[in-house]
């Protein structure tokens, strides 16, 4: 009995003066729950992101729904100005540009229909316009026996020429100073009513051009409502111009020349599932993809093909199915997830 108990005294002293021995020295490292609680890439591509990270990303998810969605083309608008709600103002003779009676009208600024822009007085060169004053002076104490043509041809020889606004609007251009030479014909002012603006694109398929249904035209993030005017019969630079009509307040952001993005609905239908354009996103190997939420913090890449639907959202046609959860807010930072 006695020597079993000196025997285990031995064994545990022994195996004190092994932990003794221990303390102080570093254990391998184990991997915790917390320490793998970070954002990181799987070895599938798929991407393991916390809740809180999500928080913090401010990642937002959205459930699609396969549906049957008019095919839509990008075509390459420009704005161009209504003929009935703008012109130009120019000058029929040549001569010098004086101020009207507010005086020369600026870029921007808001005008009537008729308001008096500028004077120009016709051109005659030294003692010219003397003489023309003194011929109709003289004129005039004959208007008995002068015809009534000659008379009028002398006083439109020294009267100023009115620059009058054709339309009401704002002036969007203005290319005179005070005193400046202009010829005959030169434009002086362009004047715009920014509430109907026309925009105008190349459609390099005919049949495409008569089956537009309905548009709208990328602003930022934002959509502007177009209304199909018509189509030209006549081709230019081997395409053939088709006109929409600006809807909305937003159309008074709007810029004669501005070059703008035109997403056109046709009357072919496709089937697929809309998504937002915010969701596609490029993989390493410059393929489309969306992320698809597979878990509450697992994502996973979904290569796509898609068609274009209305400016602000796609029409994915393949790799995506209805029902399922994608990432429509914070992609771009998912997707640099190493």
């Amino acid at each position: 009995m006695m020597k079993r108990l000196t025997t285990l005294c031995a064994a545990l002293a022994l195996l004190g003066a092994n932990a003794w021995a221990h303390e102080g020295h570093e254990e391998p490292a184990v991997l915790t729950p917390a320490g793998a609680y970070v954002p990181q890439r799987m070895p599938d591509g798929s991407v393991f992101l916390p809740k809180p990270s999500q928080r913090q990303m401010d990642l937002r998810t959205v459930q699609t729904a396969a549906q049957e969605s008019a095919r839509a083309v990008t075509l390459n608008g420009r704005v161009i100005m209504d003929p009935n709600a703008g012109g130009k103002v120019q000058a029929v003779v040549a001569g010098r540009v004086t101020p009207g009676p507010k005086g020369l009208p600026v870029a921007g600024q808001a005008v009537k229909q008729g308001e008096v822009l500028a004077y120009v007085t016709p051109a005659v060169g030294g003692n010219s316009r003397s003489l023309a004053v003194s011929r109709l002076q003289r004129l005039r104490e004959l208007s008995d026996t002068v015809p009534k043509k000659t008379l009028e041809e002398a006083e439109a020889a020294v009267a100023n020429e009115q620059m009058a606004a054709p339309v009401a609007g704002v002036i969007s251009a203005a290319y005179v100073v005070a005193g400046q030479v202009v010829d005959a014909r030169e434009t002086l002012f362009e004047v715009v009513d920014p509430a109907r603006l026309q925009i105008e694109a190349l459609v390099y398929d005919v049949t495409l051009a008569t089956s537009i249904a309905s548009a709208q035209a990328v602003i930022g993030n934002e959509k502007l409502p177009l209304k199909f005017v018509g189509a030209a019969r006549a081709m230019r630079e081997q395409a053939l111009p088709v006109t929409f009509r600006a809807e909305g307040d937003l159309a008074k952001r709007l810029a004669v020349g501005q070059p703008l993005q035109i997403v056109a609905q046709t009357g072919q239908r496709l089937l697929g599932v809309p998504v937002p354009s915010a969701a596609l996103m490029k993989n390493p190997a410059n393929q489309t993809v969306v992320w698809v939420k597979t878990a509450p913090e697992s994502f996973a890449p979904r290569v796509v093909s898609f068609e274009p639907l209305d400016g602000a959202h796609v029409l994915v046609t393949a790799g995506l199915a209805g029902g399922e959860r994608i990432v429509t807010q914070a992609a771009a930072l998912l997707n640099q997830v190493r």
